[in-house]
């Protein structure tokens, strides 16, 4: 191992976000499907396992021409087992996300953190609704994203970047969650940071590799 790089933003919320939490203990005219929460803080969180399983999956239907081809994570290109993992052959992930917490908790001390949207879904055969109540986190919450991507060979830095770069693309115009084809998940990145830990890199380099997180920040096809 050569070192570290760093890579910390914002993931703003621009549509009600809803990532399942369990709700086998909840009681009656309770919400039927909340969100993920911290249970020391029981505030919303965007664990590390969905963001990071939500990029790959993105990343891989990009470049498998045949999306009816798509099969386990083994199974995937090369260069994104090794950027993510793999079990067959064993392959450590050199990308690692920590689950993310709430920066912005104060701008929403008046009206909460999520809100309750009311669904129904409809027996076509006889016409009865059936109501649902699912918890998403409110648009414009701020989650701070903190990856940590091992350098293995610095000649395929640039490449893994550019790799993870398209991949957090193709998210803002996708969704993070569930329910995302109705109109929730909608999600950006922010206020991009890269540092190198234990790693001598150039200021042209961090420049250059900043750039490239710079330009997530500016590309969204379906601004909102």
């Amino acid at each position: 191992m050569y070192g570290k790089l760093i890579i910390t933003a914002n993931l703003k919320v621009l549509t009600g976000l809803h990532i399942g939490g369990s709700n086998a203990y909840s009681a009656i005219g309770a919400v039927d499907s909340p969100v993920v929460v911290d249970a020391s803080t029981q505030k919303p969180i965007v664990p590390g396992s969905s963001l990071k399983g939500k990029l790959r999956t993105l990343l891989v239907r990009s470049v498998v021409k045949d999306v009816s081809l798509l099969g386990r994570p083994d199974d995937d290109p090369q260069e994104i087992k090794e950027l993510f993992g793999s079990s067959a052959p064993v392959h450590a992930a050199r990308l690692q996300f920590a689950d993310a917490y709430i920066v912005n908790n104060q701008e929403f001390s008046e009206i909460g953190l999520t809100e309750v949207k009311f669904e129904n879904t409809l027996d076509r055969k006889t016409g009865m609704a059936n109501p649902r109540q699912i918890e998403r986190v409110n648009c414009g919450v701020k989650f701070n994203v903190q990856i940590a991507y091992t350098i293995e060979k610095p000649d395929e830095i640039e490449r893994d970047l550019n790799n993870l770069v398209k991949a957090m693309k193709l998210l803002q115009i996708d969704y993070l969650g569930g329910h995302g084809s109705r109109g929730s998940g909608r999600v950006t990145f922010e206020e991009f940071q890269i540092s190198a830990f234990s790693y001598e890199s150039s200021s042209e380099q961090m420049q250059k590799w900043q750039a490239l997180f710079k330009d997530v920040e500016n590309y969204e096809l379906l601004p909102i």
